[in-house]
């Protein structure tokens, strides 16, 4: 029996000299006693988890690694956000930059269209609108955020003593050439290689087509940013300063290009207004003399529409029909032959 609990004490490892002084006069009985009453205390915690420490330890790990993965997301977060404000500043400074290089260059190019005349643009804002609301006047900042951007509001005059116009008050004429401005300060401002127009001149009066052509060559032959151009005219205006014409034919479905003198682009495009002006004035005298015979009739010739027909058979195709249709003042009518230049 000795040996017996000899040896369960020695497998309790190696115990305080307290504890052995305290319980060395003791008997076996007495001790027995003591331990049965230690182990029915320790029945009361037999349902204690015996892994919550392990557990506490692996979690507090956890938790320290996790927080530290905050900290770096939180400073990755900072980083992230102050990239975008970055951004976002450089996005209204190159915004507000371009805009007031493209409005300067349209005030130039409007007054080299329109010597007499100015144009400016306007960049409208919420606060614009919170203004006309309460009826108080904005102080404009140089640099406005983007997001308060509404439009862009464009005024002209187009001389000195008119006041100034809208475009919702402009004809279609002086529309067409604020849009030309337009296009032409931002191509100063971000120049494109090439530009393809298409009868850009068509709602322009000789003089603004002359000043159009006119900006064109100087466009095109500038020292500092040539540009080529590339029109399509009926016109004689961008024909006068083109570099090279070519004319456009649809014969038997078959559209094909020719290249053209100068001197030959501009007889066509002359005879091609002499035949306009021939149907007009064909036109108006038929259309008189409609409303003579309607008064003499007792009829109303007023509105009374007059077509005329006229076929140039080709000896080789058997093409080329015209066709001028028009009321009284006014005709419409298009040969199958344009010019590019």
């Amino acid at each position: 029996v000795n040996k017996l609990y000899m040896r369960k004490i020695q497998e309790l490892g190696s115990l305080p000299s307290q504890e052995l002084a305290a319980h060395a006069e003791l008997s076996i009985k007495d001790l027995m006693k003591s331990l049965d009453k230690c182990n029915k205390g320790l029945k009361k915690y037999s349902h204690v988890n015996k892994k919550a420490y392990d557990q506490y330890v692996n979690f507090s790990e956890q938790r320290e690694a996790l927080l530290t993965r905050k900290e770096e997301l939180d400073t990755g977060a900072v980083k992230v956000q102050e990239l975008i404000d970055s951004l976002d500043k450089q996005k209204d400074e190159a915004i507000n930059r371009t805009f007031r290089g493209v409005s300067a260059h349209f005030k130039d190019v409007f007054q080299e269209l329109i010597p007499e005349g100015s144009g400016e643009l306007i960049m409208k804002t919420a606060m614009d609108e919170d203004d006309e609301e309460t009826g108080s006047a904005s102080t404009k900042s140089k640099n406005i955020e983007v997001s308060l951007f509404k439009g862009v509001q464009v005024n002209v005059r187009f001389n000195k003593n008119s006041e100034s116009l809208i475009m919702s008050q402009l004809s279609g004429g002086q529309k067409a050439l604020v849009a030309l401005a337009l296009i032409f300060a931002i191509q100063r401002c971000d120049p494109a290689p090439f530009y393809l127009f298409d009868e850009l001149d068509q709602a322009l009066d000789s003089t603004h087509r002359a000043a159009v052509a006119s900006l064109i060559r100087r466009q095109a032959t500038s020292d500092s940013n040539p540009t080529q151009f590339i029109t399509s005219t009926f016109r004689p205006e961008l024909v006068g300063v083109a570099a090279r014409c070519y004319g456009i034919s649809h014969q038997n479905k078959i559209s094909q290009v020719h290249q053209l003198t100068k001197k030959d682009a501009l007889a066509f495009i002359a005879n091609l207004q002499t035949a306009e002006s021939g149907g007009v004035n064909d036109s108006v005298n038929a259309s008189a003399s409609s409303a003579a015979l309607g008064k003499s009739s007792g009829l109303d010739g007023a509105g009374t529409d007059v077509e005329e027909s006229e076929d140039e058979e080709n000896d080789d195709n058997n093409v080329s029909k015209a066709k001028v249709k028009g009321k009284a003042g006014s005709t419409s009518g298009r040969k199958s032959k344009r010019v590019r230049v």
